[in-house]
């Protein structure tokens, strides 16, 4: 992902899928299951019960420290799959047969299906530090005694598009050797391959050779990955490239894809996720957070309560994590006879209340087989929006606004998707803001029928340094943030709130940032009034 936006400029003369189309008959499998294996062109359990990912990617291995709060986030958010980034040492040190093994075991207790990738093979053939799938098949072997007996727990992703958009058809013989090598060193574990052309398989490389690649496979036990980001920006292609193979009854999931859109187009992640929903097939959205460019985190600063705008669609919006995730039956989720939802949780109450964030906590749910978390909502009328999630019987919400009067409430939820009546509410109204020595100039760079371009300075009037800010404003005529740089911005109707990137995360004393954007508008393009900073009013100049 650290070089695929750069890789995408090669895509823009040619977006259209390759027409040609995936065929098979798979075989059966049931003899040779060990685990997670496929049947029927299914991702199934070890028991047979379908399983469909609903899941996020996470980079441990250039965010090794994040990787155990991050995974317990990520369930608590809803996820019952998580993709994990390791390395082999070719490009980025190599992570250990420990530290895997400690990844593991991290995903087993957060109840995650786990998908391990070696992400050096990003790009081969255009990106000249990338890995072969050769190399990375090595690793796993490496790594064979950490990875056996864990059939039910964790797929292996051989390697992260392992092949950029230069005669993207040497993808098919490398791949095919490497799930052989696989295979021959013992290897019965679900094995996953990404598409050529950066995961997008714009030429239908994959596609055309999805039959061919799948029979070289001994067990049957492998799935195809597509990333989809800014090539699948059409229903039309999507949901062709995903019923090519449902048709054909081979495996797919869509291991990687974005929405938000970039200079490169504006993927179509509603109809993914539509039709992802709709065929029972898997999808990964990228990423959890740390994003070199971070209009694809799914939250601020591995920070669960700042979702930005893409994470509340993947977890909250149609079709997401949360509507749709069911936790695998190895965990004891997803039972058939689980259909008893959980108590109530007790009517929440608030303390440690301030002028941007409260703490809720509440007497626990029970529930017949066990409560798997709570979500907090905050009550507008008859509207709800989830404002955060625990595994336990508190949470911090974060990100409100000074003087403003706001009502929580919590639901629990089982490992089987039940989800409890909602608790009684509680009014909290946070407290005045703090003051603040800040001024903000806001200028329209440029504009264009439909959109336009500005950038914002934020200076530090006082005599300390501000740091970990969060800038938040009103536009007045339904303006909206495309893109963003020096920052990120999350919207919510016509409310906006900016975080720093890490080049912009302090302002000295006396100093000021700038972060621009692209927006979309209107007729009308009137400049904001009023700026918030930490929920302190800054002056405007």
């Amino acid at each position: 992902m650290l070089t695929r936006l750069a890789a995408l400029a090669g895509l823009v003369l040619l977006g259209a899928l390759c027409p040609a189309t995936a065929q098979a008959q798979p075989q059966s499998t049931a003899a040779l299951a060990t685990g997670l294996h496929i049947s029927d062109g299914r991702l199934v359990e070890g028991n047979g019960s379908d399983f469909v990912m609903r899941g996020v990617n996470h980079a441990h291995t250039w965010y090794p420290g994040r990787t155990q709060q991050s995974l317990a986030d990520i369930k608590a958010m809803g996820a019952n799959a998580v993709r994990v980034v390791l390395a082999d040492g070719h490009r980025w040190s190599a992570n250990s047969p420990a530290d895997v093994a400690g990844v593991i075991a991290q995903c087993k207790a957060n109840r995650l299906i786990c998908v391990l990738e070696v992400h050096d093979t990003t790009g081969y053939g255009e990106e000249a530090a990338a890995g072969t799938l050769d190399q990375a098949a090595d690793y796993w072997i490496g790594l064979k005694d950490v990875l056996a007996g864990q059939e039910d727990y964790i797929i292996v992703n051989i390697g992260n598009e392992p092949w950029g958009n230069t005669a993207p058809e040497g993808w098919t013989d490398p791949t095919v050797a490497a799930i052989k090598k696989l295979r021959n060193a013992g290897f019965q574990h679900t094995i996953m391959v990404d598409a050529p052309n950066w995961g997008q398989d714009w030429q239908g490389v994959m596609k055309a050779n999805a039959k061919s690649v799948y029979s070289a496979d001994p067990t049957g036990n492998l799935i195809f990955s597509i990333h989809m980001y800014s090539v699948f920006d059409t229903a039309a292609e999507i949901t062709d490239y995903l019923n090519s193979f449902v048709a054909a009854e081979l495996p797919v999931l869509i291991g990687e894809f974005g929405g938000p859109a970039d200079q490169w187009g504006d993927p179509d992640e509603d109809t993914m996720m539509a039709a992802a929903e709709q065929l029972d097939l898997g999808y990964l959205a990228w990423s959890w957070s740390g994003n070199t460019d971070p209009i694809l985190d799914l939250t601020l600063n591995f920070d669960p309560a700042q979702l930005s705008s893409w994470g509340k669609r993947i977890f909250n919006g149609v079709n997401g994590i949360a509507q749709t995730a069911k936790e695998a039956t190895v965990f004891g989720g997803g039972s058939p006879g689980d259909t008893q939802a959980p108590t109530a949780p007790g009517a929440p109450t608030a303390s440690a209340v301030t002028a941007t964030s409260a703490t809720l906590s509440w007497s626990a749910a029970t529930d017949d087989v066990g409560v798997a978390g709570y979500d907090v909502v905050r009550v507008s009328g008859a509207t709800e929006t989830k404002v955060g999630a625990s595994t336990g019987a508190s949470a911090t919400v974060t990100g409100l606004t000074a003087n403003t009067a706001y009502t929580f409430a919590v639901y629990a939820r089982d490992a089987a998707g039940n989800r409890s009546a909602r608790s009684a509410t509680v009014n909290v109204t946070t407290g005045s803001a703090p003051a603040v020595a800040c001024s903000v100039a806001y200028r329209v760079v440029g504009e264009w029928p439909g959109g336009f371009q500005g950038d914002i300075t934020l200076r530090n009037t006082g005599a300390t340094p501000v740091s970990g800010w969060k800038l938040a404003f009103a536009f007045a005529d339904g303006q909206t943030v495309t893109n963003m740089w020096g920052g990120t911005a999350a919207q919510s109707g016509s409310s906006v709130s900016v975080t720093p990137a890490a080049y912009t995360s302090t302002v000295p004393a006396g100093g000021s940032v700038t972060v621009g954007f692209i927006g979309a508008k209107g007729a009308k393009n009137t400049a904001p009034t009023a700026f918030t900073l930490d929920g302190g009013a800054c002056a405007t100049s």
